[in-house]
């Protein structure tokens, strides 16, 4: 069974979320595994407005296109720009230099702790 950080929130969607303020959102190593080498990351813009489980962008693979979604409600504050440029940091780190955004959390969605997302993840 893989490994998940422990401090971390996970969604059913395979987005993990550190609660620190702002939060950072990326997806798991399961997603990123699934995916394959991702090759194209689409975004939202710094200041939007997001809602937790609604799609906020996507995320495309050598394999399929699929779509990110909000874990968190709140305000985009900062894009990883370096991911962006160089998508397979999401596969290389996917905890770590692969991260996605950063949220001004105003609500949190449906989240999991790390037990229970491997689980679900199998």
């Amino acid at each position: 069974m893989a490994s998940y950080p422990d401090h971390l929130q996970y969604s059913r969607e395979h987005e993990w979320v550190d609660p620190s303020s702002p939060a950072v959102v990326g997806i798991t190593s399961h997603a990123a595994d699934a995916l394959g080498d991702v090759v194209y990351l689409e975004l939202p813009q710094v200041g939007a407005e997001i809602t937790a489980g609604e799609v906020i962008g996507e995320i495309e693979s050598t394999k399929s296109v699929s779509e990110l979604y909000a874990p968190v409600t709140g305000t985009v504050v900062e894009v990883n720009q370096a991911a962006i440029d160089d998508p397979a940091q999401v596969n290389a780190d996917p905890f770590g230099a692969g991260w996605l955004l950063k949220v001004e959390v105003t609500a949190v969605g449906e989240l999991l702790d790390a037990a229970a997302y491997a689980e679900f993840a199998g």
